[in-house]
């Protein structure tokens, strides 16, 4: 009988779209791996890659101690269901609660800390929990994947992860499936997209008031947003997305799961995330061939070289961004198209998902020896 993964995430469309790669090397293997996931409407494909899925629901925001010890004890009865070679993790509460749960079932490991997410960044007695949490969760996991080195030194310090740590290039890009499109031609109309969810933390404050800013002076922009609202925050954007939009400064398209389309088409990417573990949507902008603009925080940073394939702005501040904006459209077209052509080059060189791959057959492959 073949060998069994167990793979627990938050989101099935961020395991499909950013990590079926590792999915599908892992069934290649001969693996059987099962998945433990809420459906959002990806588990479809996840399960035609081969995966058996696993119903699973929690909330992803928020602590619920009541239903917190709920999803631990369910990931501690898959384990012992289903007896896997290991487990991976991904995301805070699978990365905490799977992990405590493979530590009472004696189970390996493997966590992937995608983001430090806002009550870490934040500080506070929330954090300090949340610090406790995570020592006592990693502290036998077989390694801990990083997705920058200021996220892995910062759980370090705080002896989060006391043994192996590896800092992989984020989920890496998949450059068969993002690859260079031609540059827009140069038809008077600058098109900068943003895809982010509607949240403080992404930035979308600071998006709508540069957005103003720019507009006024160069009416030949429009700024278009491509996700979804934050149900607690919906009435505190919504208003004024709907003004922008009237004003035709911006257009917001809600979630779009042809991302793509909208890249081929744009003339810059515009991030202005608070915080990241590693931006997929500056990965797959770049292996586009696309200028990417974004706040200068790790996970931003590390996916752009500055002034060469992308331009980089003060995080939370709106007037650096606007004035990022206005260098950009101070190039030339063919200077734009070039800065798009490095981008693709940064990432063929850094970001190939196969490399992260690789990462996660080596830790297996070690697992199996030392069983």
């Amino acid at each position: 009988m073949a060998s069994s993964l167990l793979i627990l995430s938050n989101s099935d469309s961020g395991l499909y779209d950013f990590r079926k790669e590792v999915l599908k090397a892992l069934l290649e293997k001969g693996f059987r791996v099962a998945v433990s996931v809420p459906d959002t409407g990806y588990v479809d494909k996840i399960k035609a890659l081969g995966c058996e899925y696993i119903p699973t629901s929690f909330e992803r925001r928020g602590m619920n101690p009541v239903k917190d010890m709920k999803l631990m004890l369910f990931y501690r009865r898959l384990m012992k269901e289903y007896r896997p070679l290991a487990v991976l993790t991904y995301t805070i509460k699978p990365n905490i609660y799977g992990g405590l749960a493979a530590r009472l079932t004696g189970t390996p490991y493997l966590v992937n800390v995608t983001g430090l997410g806002t009550t870490l960044e934040n500080g506070g007695l929330l954090q300090k929990m949340i610090i406790l949490m995570y020592r006592t969760a990693l502290k036998k996991a077989g390694c801990v994947f990083f997705q920058n080195k200021g996220n892995r030194d910062f759980m370090v310090q705080k002896k989060c992860a006391s043994g192996k740590v590896r800092v992989i290039p984020g989920s890496g890009v998949n450059l068969t499936e993002h690859r260079p499109e031609e540059y827009p031609e140069d038809s008077g109309q600058i098109r900068f997209v943003s895809v982010m969810r509607l949240m403080k933390d992404k930035g979308i404050e600071e998006l709508m008031a540069a957005a103003q800013t720019v507009h006024e002076k160069h009416p030949e922009t429009l700024f278009q947003i491509l996700g979804a609202y934050e149900e607690e925050t919906r009435d505190v954007y919504e208003p004024r997305v709907k003004e922008l939009q009237d004003k035709g400064i911006l257009m917001h398209y809600g979630y779009r799961d042809d991302v793509p389309v909208f890249l081929k088409e744009c003339q810059a990417v515009i991030h202005p995330s608070y915080h990241e573990g590693m931006s997929n949507v500056l990965l797959e902008a770049a292996a586009t061939a696309r200028p990417v603009l974004a706040s200068d925080v790790e996970g931003c940073l590390d996916t752009f070289s500055e002034g060469v394939s992308g331009l980089s702005f003060q995080a939370q501040d709106s007037g650096s961004l606007a004035e990022a904006a206005e260098r950009f459209l101070a190039m030339s077209y063919e200077e734009r198209k070039e800065m798009g052509l490095q981008g693709r080059k940064y990432v063929e060189e850094k970001f190939d998902r196969n490399f992260v791959v690789a990462a996660y057959l080596e830790e297996i492959t070690r697992i199996q020896q030392n069983r």
